[in-house]
C-alpha cells in the first residue's frame, strides 16, 4: 500500500494537479480564462474580489504576468506565496506570536 502523504504534502500535490488540470493540454501555461475558471472552481473568496477586469489585471501584474503573457506555474505560485504570507500574518497577529519566517 502507498504511502497516503501528510496534509502538507497532499496540498502541493492539489495546487499542481489542478493547475495542470486547468490548463488542459496547453503546454504548462494557462490562458487568461482558463485561469479566471481555475479561481472561480478552486479559490471562489478570491474570484469574487478580483473577477472585475481591474481586479484581475492587479492580480495577474502581482503575479509578475506581462500583457499577452500565459501564466506559468512559477506565476501561479507567486499568488499561493503572497496568499500564504498573508494568511500566515493574520494567523500570528491572532496568536500573538513572533516568528522569523522568510517565505521566497
Amino acid at each position: 500500500m502507498a504511502e497516503q502523504g501528510s496534509d502538507l504534502e497532499k496540498a502541493l500535490k492539489t495546487l499542481v494537479s489542478n493547475f495542470h488540470s486547468a490548463g488542459g493540454n496547453n503546454g504548462g501555461t494557462l490562458s487568461r480564462d482558463q485561469f479566471k475558471g481555475l479561481l472561480s472552481s478552486q479559490m471562489p473568496t478570491l474570484a469574487k474580489t478580483s473577477m472585475s477586469e481591474g481586479g484581475m489585471g492587479e492580480i495577474l501584474q502581482q503575479m509578475g504576468v506581462k500583457d499577452g503573457e500565459d501564466i506559468s506555474f512559477k506565476h501561479f505560485w507567486n499568488l499561493i506565496q503572497t496568499l500564504a504570507t498573508s494568511q500566515h500574518g493574520l494567523l500570528s497577529h491572532e496568536k500573538v506570536s513572533k516568528c522569523g519566517c522568510v517565505m521566497f
